[in-house]
């Protein structure tokens, strides 16, 4: 007797600028039972204390960028790739496969009817777009990205503006994508609110 066959995941990519709100829209997908594939946490780990990026990344760029607890320094990577592009192509290089790895290994594990990627640089990174059925983005204004970051936390303004610099703009962030969720002065209810809107629309 055959089987049913079945059905791929949906697939959605999830980005927005720093101190968009995306983690909440995420989070929210999340308990209405799709599988979050949170790309930045996944990066994070493999530069953790015993993090499978570290040995790579102490060769390449020196003990100076390692923590004493064996993690990466991540504010002075940070620092380091502001001024030395090449620097962020060659820790991005390490790391990408890495994820990418990671992330497929989730994916063949999931019995969910839906795939959150949730991707700070995937417009900067096209090549996930091909992978994608549709594209959400979580917006706001700059003022306010900068106002969340301080309060989350602690940067000063120089440093949260040194990272919008970093990601692509506003405008062409919102031109990739098949809804945008703008969330400048929405309370947490009316953003989960819209999230559950968007997601009955879009098959989630």
């Amino acid at each position: 007797m055959t089987g049913i066959r079945k059905l791929p995941p949906l697939k959605l990519g999830l980005t927005g600028g720093i101190g968009s709100g995306k983690s909440t829209v995420a989070a929210t997908l999340q308990s209405l039972g799709a599988c979050v594939v949170d790309a930045d946490a996944i990066s994070r780990a493999t530069t953790q204390a015993g993090g499978v990026a570290m040995p790579q990344i102490a060769q390449r760029f020196g003990q100076v960028f390692v923590s004493p607890d064996g993690s990466l320094d991540r504010t002075k990577m940070r620092e380091h790739i502001f001024s030395d592009p090449a620097a962020r192509v060659q820790l991005e290089a390490i790391i990408h496969p890495l994820v990418a790895q990671a992330v497929h290994t989730k994916i063949a594990a999931t019995t969910a009817r839906s795939l959150v990627f949730d991707i700070p640089l995937l417009v900067e990174s096209p090549h996930w777009r091909r992978q994608l059925d549709f594209v959400w983005v979580v917006d706001c204004s700059e003022s306010t990205q900068i106002a969340r970051v301080e309060s989350r936390n602690g940067w000063s303004e120089a440093s949260t503006r040194a990272v919008i610099d970093s990601q692509c703009p506003r405008s062409i962030r919102a031109a990739a994508a098949d809804a945008v969720l703008f969330n400048e002065q929405l309370s947490l209810v009316e953003l989960e609110a819209l999230v559950k809107q968007l997601a009955d629309k879009f098959g989630l």
